[in-house]
């Protein structure tokens, strides 16, 4: 991008050779006008650079979008595959190799893994002989990294590498006395950028002025075209000093730019009292007779180009600076600039206007200028951070590989699902048996023809609601649903009878109140989403409390007995309850009303159940062999007999010690989203004891219950916006995580969440060969209707969950339906059914 300012000077007084021999003559004050005339095309003005930084910004966006194949207008923006800086938790001895023109240099740094660490380092340089430039030069350099490394004497064997130069050397052969990994190959921009650090933070760009110029920086990685994975920051190498190639500085070019050859000058032109004297020296040498005013005129031409170089390096720098604010959707940015380069570093003015220029093109942002070490000594701590991430990663692998189920393990929980579902269903052994399978006493799908006004009442956790749906034909609108939602506190839920349906009670009251329907008695559905061994439509004893709750007086008894009695403690108040149902029967109902495919409801939200029509032969609870009744498998308990223990982690393990339900619901506790915040909560505890993250800390935030709520774990996995929720929740609560913690926790929300949905798939590929295997069918085509706010929220559960289901029932084609309001609408439409079921039959 920047023009070469030596070889603009250059051409320009070449171009003006004649005025300077004549300016002695009295006309030289009129060919100092002459000269002036050129220099004014060289000045920038505000307006240009501005412009001009714009332009690169769009280059840049372009460029990133199109992985530099964007032609004119784009700069090449080359992925660096260098995603993560030094933390200061590296340690070790690591190498860095760096070619140049000249020389060979080869550093060597001790890490200590400390904090705030001081880098022990060893250094030298071997030049380059001429006869090996050309054809031997990786040879050469192996023999310099074994002789450095002999002559340190060292008992270390193993020496991980970076190399400072673009292109590969990894199959160079070394002394066999040494084993030399090269872990990276870096341009010498990024091993400016990575060898810098700012206020104790690594500088996130690296700019290099000097015989040439380029720039390199930290990009988000959701912003870079091609990259698989999206989370995160990788370091882009720009090749900046392509800028222009597609016109864009074509009206700040000058006649001179184009004449540019290789010449340069010395430096030291443009310095007002040494300058004078050593112009005119190397001017005498090039056979020219000048004055003292051709001189200050030469002065004055470099001392022009020269400023023109710092402003077009600061418009560039501020293009980057802008783009990284932008992209990020900051107000304000402060960032460190690793610089290097001979322009750089030997000309004091040259610094000084590029950063005034800067602070002029984007005073929202503050910056600050680091001298490198040297790209030598980032190419090795490249090498030590991307050690670290490797061995990292490894422990990562170790502590999430119990969690990686393979199809042969998903084939057996399928297997032993089925086992258990036969127990249930057989009379013999149904009262022992894990997987319930309770009848439901739902004989009949709805047809479509359904019609009046229903009450429903959806419990199925501390927050419930009260609805009256209103079926009419499509013609008259459908189905109409109004609701009112309410909530049960936490000393009711765990109280006693008594309170908790009482409460109940007053809340169907209210709604009644607000809709006008106090002197109405509808046929009433009530759903209630506990574990019950249901007698007839409108009987179900309470086999125990999940979700939270716990009040005495319930457990053994009748739910709408319960609901009834409360009626009773009522004045002027009644209701007509007519069925029973779980929220998994009324998700199947629900979606059924739309496909009359559907004959298996699953739920995956706070809990897990699922439901399915089952041939009456093979239900031994309940007389009667002909037709189908719908099963509750309450399936959550499942491995509550210990037959899961192989897939069990410790994770686990600690999750069911600390629920008020021990022992119980264990594959519910797998899957659904009251329990999946927690493991991840848990793995995250150990990973911090291990020092895998939290660069070696265990904060104490990590041991606060349910700190991973499901919406914050379906947020994270959503991608970068769900990241930042991660680090927004995560610093309220007193924690900074770093951007490669993030990624691991991440990771780690991924495997549970897979976990969960291929151990549900297992479960639920033994209910549809079932049903395939009952109905003699080689192939079966069936629908499953779903609820649960995992299944619907969650970015891959439903995904992971349709396609193991595919892998463990191949002969099975099955199609999910999401509920609408599977629980409300469900119910009512039980109530609908058995309403119409029990209607005498006009003749």
């Amino acid at each position: 991008m920047a023009t070469n300012s030596t070889a603009s000077a250059s051409a320009l007084m070449c171009s003006q050779k004649d005025v300077f021999q004549q300016s002695s003559l009295p006309q030289g004050q009129y060919h100092g006008k002459g000269v002036q005339k050129h220099i004014e095309a060289f000045q920038l003005s505000k307006k240009q650079l501005v412009k001009i930084k714009d332009s690169m910004q769009a280059a840049m966006e372009k460029g990133l979008k199109t992985q530099g194949r964007g032609g004119a207008g784009s700069l090449s923006m080359l992925p660096t595959y260098i995603c993560a800086l030094p933390n200061g938790t590296e340690r070790g001895h690591f190498l860095g190799l760096e070619l140049t023109p000249t020389q060979v240099e080869i550093v060597l740094l001790q890490l200590s893994g400390e904090e705030r660490q001081k880098a022990q380092l060893k250094k030298q340089y071997f030049p380059i002989p001429a006869e090996v430039i050309e054809n031997k030069i990786f040879e050469y350099m192996a023999k310099c990294l074994a002789k450095f490394l002999d002559d340190l004497n060292t008992t270390e064997k193993y020496f991980p590498l970076g190399f400072c130069f673009p292109f590969a050397c990894d199959h160079t052969s070394l002394n066999q006395n040494y084993c030399i990994e090269v872990l990276a190959v870096v341009n010498d921009t990024v091993g400016i950028m990575v060898s810098s650090s700012c206020e104790e933070k690594p500088c996130e760009i690296g700019l290099i002025i000097g015989d040439g110029t380029n720039c390199c920086y930290m990009e988000q990685a959701k912003n870079i075209a091609g990259m698989e994975n999206k989370v995160g920051r990788m370091c882009i190498n720009t090749e900046w000093g392509c800028f222009g190639q597609g016109g864009e500085l074509e009206d700040i070019v000058t006649e001179f730019d184009r004449l540019m050859d290789k010449e340069t000058l010395s430096q030291g032109l443009s310095s007002e009292k040494v300058g004078l004297s050593k112009t005119k020296n190397f001017l005498t040498r090039q056979g020219l007779v000048l004055s003292n005013q051709d001189c200050l005129h030469v002065q004055n031409i470099c001392q022009t180009v020269f400023v023109r170089s710092a402003n077009l390096c600061a418009a560039g720098l501020a293009a980057i600076i802008t783009h990284i604010r932008t992209s990020q959707n900051l107000p304000k940015l402060n960032i460190g600039v690793a610089v290097s380069g001979t322009l750089y570093r030997g000309q004091t003015q040259y610094r000084e206007i590029v950063q005034q220029t800067l602070k002029s093109l984007i005073p929202e942002s503050t910056f600050t200028f680091v001298a490198s070490d040297g790209s030598a000594i980032g190419a090795a701590l490249v090498a030590a951070a991307a050690l670290r991430l490797r061995s990292r990663q490894e422990q990562m692998s170790g502590v999430l590989a119990p969690l990686q189920l393979s199809t042969a393990i998903l084939e057996k929980i399928r297997n032993q699902m089925r086992r258990d579902m036969e127990k249930g269903l057989s009379k013999e052994t149904h009262n022992t048996a894990i997987v319930r399978m309770l009848p439901t006493y739902v004989r009949h799908l709805p047809d479509g023809s359904e019609r009046g006004d229903f009450l429903a009442l959806d419990l199925g956790g501390t927050n419930f609601r009260v609805l009256v749906v209103q079926l009419k034909s499509p013609q008259e609108g459908g189905v109409h649903i109004t609701s009112e939602s309410y909530t049960i506190p936490t000393e009711v839920a765990q109280s006693n009878d008594i309170k908790l349906f009482d409460h109940i009670i007053s809340c169907i009251m209210d709604f009644q109140a607000k809709h006008g329907m106090q002197d109405c008695i509808l046929p009433l559905g009530f759903t209630f989403s506990f574990p019950c061994n249901q007698l007839s439509l409108d009987k179900g004893i309470l086999l125990r409390w999940t979700k939270g709750f716990s009040a005495l007086g319930c457990v053994g008894k009748d739910a709408v007995q319960l609901l009834r009695e409360a009626v009773k403690r009522q004045e002027h108040f009644d209701l007509n309850v007519v069925a029973i149902v779980n929220d998994t029967v009324g998700t199947m109902m629900s979606c059924a009303y739309e496909d009359p495919n559907c004959e298996i409801g699953l739920i995956v939200g706070t809990g897990s159940n699922a439901c399915y029509m089952e041939e009456m032969r093979n239900v031994g609870t309940v007389e009667g062999e002909e037709g189908r009744m719908c099963v509750n498998m309450e399936w959550g308990a499942f491995g509550d007999d210990g037959c899961l223990e192989y897939i069990m982690t410790s994770y686990d393990k600690k999750i069911d010690a600390a629920s008020i339900n021990s022992g119980q619901q264990r594959y519910e506790k797998l899957i659904s989203g009251m329990y999946l915040g927690e493991i991840v909560r848990y793995i995250l505890m150990d990973l911090a004891s291990r020092k895998i993250l939290f660069e070696g800390q265990q904060p104490s935030v990590l041991k606060t219950k349910d700190l991973f709520p499901t919406k914050l774990l379906t947020a994270i996995e959503s991608g970068n916006e769900g990241l930042k929720e991660l680090h927004a929740a995560l610093e309220e609560k007193g924690l900074t995580i770093s951007e490669e913690d993030a990624q691991l926790v991440k990771e780690v929300c991924h495997t549970v969440s897979t976990r969960a949905a291929k151990v549900c798939a297992a479960g639920l590929a033994a209910v549809v060969d079932k049903i395939r295997e009952n109905r003699q069918l080689e192939k079966l085509e069936i629908t499953v209707g779903v609820d649960g706010t995992v299944y619907k929220m969650h970015p891959h559960f439903a995904r992971q969950l349709q396609e193991t289901v595919a892998l463990l029932a191949p002969k099975c084609r099955v199609k999910f339906l999401l509920s609408e309001d599977g629980s409300g609408k469900g119910a009512a439409l039980i109530a609908a059914v058995a309403h119409s079921k029990s209607a005498p039959q006009s003749t």
